[in-house]
């Protein structure tokens, strides 16, 4: 199969004798033959990607978790030691379990903590997405990484999974000293829709007076359930992410025929908040052909609008979740500014003792 990597952005090109379906957006056995101006470490993996399916999700999260089992163990992680905890849900709901990676460290120095929401478009995912960056992470900025196991869609609706969001979050800054970690540095991570849930659980916690949030970190988020960027417009054949694949994920999480109307919470799609001040420091990176772009970049905006301090990186030549191609320099690059401006908020805040 061709691979295009000199063409426009925007441009499409389909192999000659390619039998190409352009208006049928699903389907197991359909392969990304439309390519865009791809990173060139990137551009010959695309053909390679499942698509994503989520007309039955029941069957996509027994892709995802048996894609999940596949991948071989992670590098020598001794120096992290992993525990799951149960934290107790809002009232009425079932507890919330959260797996929490700790560093090996003999200091007595309180660590900083980050708060980790896995992606999966509201309805797919666990905390095992984050099973070998979580473990990472932990040993690279020497925090306690804290992954939430919130409930999905569409059998468990908004506000369900970010109340869940809410209770981990609730639990770890109660027991922050007895796990070891300073409540004063506490900072939010996800990617895509945990970027966008990540974003809510930012403005929950300033409107209930929540637990003290010092950074939040937002990777390609999903936040604005009214889809009418341009990349949201004209991205519906991109690999991993796609319009059509987002207007499933939306009616899921909201709700069938909801998403778009007036009544949709602020809460939901973070995008349509009009009050944005007083929030933590930014950090948004969003991908170049990626239907989420847009939204990304105009929520920096409006952060930095409302008086916040915000940092934007849009890499080049990248697709939403094309980190998966761990090898690719783009990809090394982005791992290692996260890890970076991560570190960087935890260190602007002095450490307390324990």
């Amino acid at each position: 199969m061709e691979v295009v990597t000199n063409v426009p952005q925007g441009a499409r090109s389909v192999p000659e004798n390619e039998n190409v379906v352009s208006n049928e957006p699903f389907g197991r056995d359909r392969k990304y033959v439309v390519t865009y101006a791809f990173d060139e470490q990137l551009a010959p993996v695309v053909p390679l990607i499942p698509a994503l399916d989520l007309t039955d999700i029941t069957a996509a999260r027994a892709e995802l978790a048996a894609l999940i089992e596949s991948m071989p163990p992670p590098a020598d992680t001794a120096d992290v030691e992993i525990a799951d905890v149960a934290a107790a849900g809002v009232t009425g709901s079932p507890d919330v379990r959260l797996r929490i990676y700790r560093p090996h460290t003999t200091s007595a120095e309180l660590l900083p903590a980050i708060y980790d929401i896995h992606g999966g478009g509201f309805v797919l995912g666990s905390t095992a997405i984050g099973e070998i960056p979580n473990r990472q992470l932990a040993a690279e900025v020497q925090a306690v990484v804290v992954s939430v196991e919130y409930r999905l869609a569409p059998e468990e609706p908004f506000p369900a999974g970010l109340e869940d969001c809410y209770a981990g979050l609730t639990w770890l800054a109660d027991h922050a000293a007895e796990i070891g970690v300073d409540a004063s540095r506490i900072v939010l991570y996800g990617a895509s829709a945990g970027g966008g849930l990540a974003a809510a659980l930012a403005l929950l916690a300033r409107d209930r007076g929540g637990p003290a949030i010092a950074f939040q970190a937002l990777s390609y988020p999903q936040l604005d359930d009214r889809l009418g960027t341009s990349s949201m417009r004209e991205y519906i054949d991109t690999p991993m992410w796609t319009r059509p694949l987002a207007e499933l994920s939306w009616n899921a999480y909201l709700g069938a025929g909801v998403p778009g109307g007036s009544d949709v919470s602020h809460y939901a799609a973070p995008a349509r908040a009009t009050d944005l001040a007083g929030l933590p420091p930014a950090y948004i990176s969003v991908m170049h052909f990626d239907p989420l772009r847009d939204e990304g970049i105009a929520y920096a905006q409006a952060l930095l609008a409302a008086g916040n301090t915000v940092e934007l990186h849009l890499f080049p030549g990248t697709f939403h979740g094309s980190a998966i191609v761990q090898s690719a320099e783009v990809s090394l690059r982005e791992a290692a500014e996260r890890s970076e401006v991560i570190l960087r908020a935890i260190q602007s805040r002095p450490p307390v003792n324990g």
